[in-house]
């Protein structure tokens, strides 16, 4: 399998697809390091700990459970972790290891950016989402209640170990969440991605070993190629955010209790799908085939009782406004998108009514 390089001015390093990557950590642990940090869940160490474990043999190490879950992706949660690793020891030669899915990795990540005021972490991803998003790029952060991932920092990891084979313990709902994020991928930057999600479905939702495992490594060529570019998201990066707009509104606006991150990007993407057409940039035939793709991979949960005028509302909190503007990832055609800032308001509005109407029985 691939191993793909992300450089930014400050560092490069690899990413590996490959089934049993976790059992290479060792190899990517600075010769000097002190103590290592396994930042988890009990779910994910009680399915895929032995593997650390056995990684790990001969190393110093800790494991530091993380409760998980979007309510609990909150700066208190990140001080509970930093104070274990000072009680066990933790010093500015420690490496963190961000072992789970997306959530932990922004945890792990924003932990490692912060103690003692910066140190090494190596990202495992472990869901499909995180593999094929969060674990790679660097962004690391936490929800404050006013939005999504408002508090956090750029800080690059050493490696980033993806072993697809994992994924087979995933739950389906978890397993679809991821999906909807590939199937951004191929929107904002690859045809040919979306062309072999739509066209090889029944063995996606399957989880047939090989493509599964081409779908993850298109994803991360092309997360690879976008954050080489653009580390800190100045320009080209801020494609990676489509459907994120609106998504990160419903996940604020439900709490973050109803949606898994996937699924709210889902709905997202349609409503952008909608505004792109509305606002003239996106041909409805080509509309119609990405929301179908969408579809095709759902369902997403009903929005009953979330009211479109409200998401619009919570727009001016995203981090993707700007001196009161917001910025929109809108498709232009399968493969490319572009930004945009500016749009009226109530074609916003119409489009996120349009995506409410066609989720909610």
């Amino acid at each position: 399998m691939p191993v793909f390089t992300v450089t930014t001015p400050l560092r490069s390093y690899p990413v590996l697809v490959e089934r049993d990557a976790a059992s290479k950590l060792r190899d990517y642990i600075p010769e000097r390091a002190g103590k290592v940090f396994v930042v988890t869940t009990v779910d994910v160490w009680d399915f895929h700990g032995a593997r650390l474990t056995a990684a790990l043999w001969g190393i110093s190490h800790e494991v530091l459970m993380f409760p998980g879950g979007e309510e609990n992706k909150r700066l208190s949660e990140v001080e509970k972790l930093a104070e274990q690793m000072v009680a066990a020891g933790g010093d500015r030669t420690s490496v963190v290891v961000a072992f789970g899915g997306g959530i932990v990795n922004d945890v792990g990540g924003f932990l490692a950016a912060c103690f003692m005021r910066g140190v090494p972490v190596i990202q495992i991803p472990t869901t499909l989402l995180a593999q094929v998003d969060a674990g790679v790029g660097g962004k690391t952060g936490v929800n404050l209640v006013s939005g999504k991932n408002l508090f956090g920092a750029f800080h690059q990891p050493l490696a980033v170990l993806i072993d697809p084979e994992v994924l087979s313990t995933l739950p389906e709902r978890e397993y679809r969440a991821g999906l909807y994020e590939v199937l951004k991928t191929g929107v904002i930057r690859s045809a040919e991605l979306f062309e072999l999600m739509v066209k090889q479905r029944q063995a996606i939702l399957a989880r047939e070993d090989g493509v599964v495992e081409e779908m993850v490594a298109r994803s991360v060529a092309v997360k690879a190629a976008v954050v080489s570019a653009d580390e800190r998201e100045s320009g080209l990066r801020r494609i990676l955010n489509f459907g994120h707009t609106l998504g990160h509104a419903l996940e604020a606006e439900t709490r973050y209790s109803r949606f898994l991150h996937g699924e709210a990007v889902a709905f997202g993407m349609r409503a952008a799908v909608h505004l792109g057409c509305l606002h003239g940039d996106l041909d409805e035939a080509e509309g119609r085939r990405i929301n179908e793709a969408i579809a095709s991979y759902g369902p997403i949960p009903s929005l009953k009782g979330v009211e479109a005028r409200a998401l619009v509302r919570r727009l001016q909190s995203d981090k993707k406004t700007v001196q009161g503007r917001v910025h929109f990832v809108l498709p232009v055609r399968i493969g490319e998108v572009k930004v945009v800032a500016g749009i009226d308001e109530a074609l916003i509005l119409e489009a996120a009514e349009r995506a409410v109407k066609e989720v909610t029985p």
